[in-house]
């Protein structure tokens, strides 16, 4: 299947299209990824949470084929910030500003707001991967250039990708999450039989403790109502400008959510005296579930690490889903059989001065982390000794 040189750029990627797209990002050969898929990705746009006022304008990479098909896609945004990312440049930005640069804009390939592992370079199943994958970097660098960009990063690519773009001639890096993998557990009874005695105790104990005073409802697809977006909305609000200030989601997005992608919700909510006090957000994958959202608008001792933690475990086996992904950040999540696992990124830095340090950095930044994840897995997993 011959492709065509020339790279499209898109200011909206409703100028692409559903079809066009998910032919493209619902490859079997990397699964199905709720976060890259249109419905996704338009609904962030439609609810004006990744536009340009925000600091997210889309500039999404399309390539054809000879027959004039979209043959890959490249979601792609012009950054005025680095909010919202998860993999973290601040200092750079800072290094390079203080030496008289201009690090924004800068360009990210990347599903805005969430922390999780997904293609970037989605290619349609018929068509040559790695000469797509070229010419969508090839575009991307281009674009960079021509807007006086600083920089081209790719956050939270799958492993293949961030190989590829590592011969592609980008710096990269390496993070660390914590997620869970169902050994082929039976039920939730059995995933605690594979953990030493005291973590089987502290958990029941949890469970017992965050269940005892709320009831706790799972919801997806038609059970997915306006009053459950409007109660989870107030814990995402509350959360949001407790931790970082500024919400990055409005509530227009979690109604198209539902609207459009309401088989992919997982939304489990905590009742007290009949009023919704708790809740966290998952998106369904075809391989995962991921966490998303937490929040809650009255205090349950260990009713976070119920909803988020071992409501997701419970649900994934029952599912038969191989892994939960629980979000960014959080070495409390090992106790509970979130084990550490790499995550990656990739980026081009246009200014050799800086590029040059950059790449330094990022390589012992690598060992560290490997180092890192085993330090804690050997240290302080809660399997009992040879699981």
């Amino acid at each position: 299947m011959s492709l065509k040189p020339a790279v499209k750029v898109s200011r909206r990627i409703a100028e692409i299209g559903r079809e066009a797209w998910d032919a493209c990002a619902r490859n079997p050969a990397h699964l199905s990824n709720p976060f890259v898929r249109y419905d996704f990705l338009d609904a962030l746009e439609a609810a004006n949470c990744a536009v340009e006022r925000q600091g997210w304008g889309p500039q999404h990479l399309s390539i054809e084929d000879e027959s004039g098909r979209t043959a890959a896609v490249m979601p792609l945004y012009l950054k005025s910030h680095s909010q919202g990312e998860y993999v973290f440049d601040h200092a750079w930005a800072d290094a390079y500003e203080r030496a008289g640069g201009r690090y924004y804009p800068k360009l990210l390939s990347a599903a805005p707001f969430v922390p999780a592992t997904g293609p970037r370079l989605l290619v349609r199943p018929d068509v040559d991967a790695d000469e797509a994958r070229g010419l969508l970097l090839g575009g991307a660098l281009t674009l960079c250039e021509r807007y006086g960009a600083s920089s081209l990063h790719v956050n939270f690519p799958t492993e293949p990708e961030w190989r590829f773009m590592g011969e592609f001639g980008f710096g990269l890096r390496e993070g660390q999450q914590y997620h869970w993998e169902n050994r082929g557990y039976r039920d939730f009874e059995d995933f605690l039989g594979a953990l030493s005695s005291g973590r089987r105790k502290t958990i029941r104990r949890e469970r017992r403790e965050a269940q005892a005073p709320v009831e706790i409802v799972r919801l997806t697809g038609a059970e997915l109502t306006e009053e459950h977006w409007d109660a989870f909305f107030a814990f995402y609000m509350d959360t949001g400008s407790r931790k970082w200030g500024r919400p990055y989601l409005s509530r227009p997005f979690f109604s198209l959510l539902g609207e459009r992608m309401a088989d992919r919700v997982l939304l489990v909510m905590a009742r007290r005296g009949g009023q919704w006090i708790a809740g966290a957000l998952n998106l369904i994958g075809d391989d995962c579930l991921y966490g998303r959202h937490w929040g809650c608008v009255e205090e349950v001792p260990f009713l976070h690490f119920e909803l988020c933690y071992y409501q997701a475990i419970e649900w994934a086996i029952e599912q038969g889903l191989p892994r939960v992904e629980a979000g960014a950040q959080g070495q409390h999540k090992i106790a509970r059989g979130y084990l550490p696992k790499p995550v990656y990124s990739a980026h081009y830095i246009a200014d050799p001065a800086l590029r040059a340090p950059v790449e330094r950095f990022l390589e012992q930044e690598r060992a560290a982390v490997d180092q890192e994840m085993e330090w804690l897995t050997e240290e302080y997993s809660p399997f009992r000794e040879g699981l």
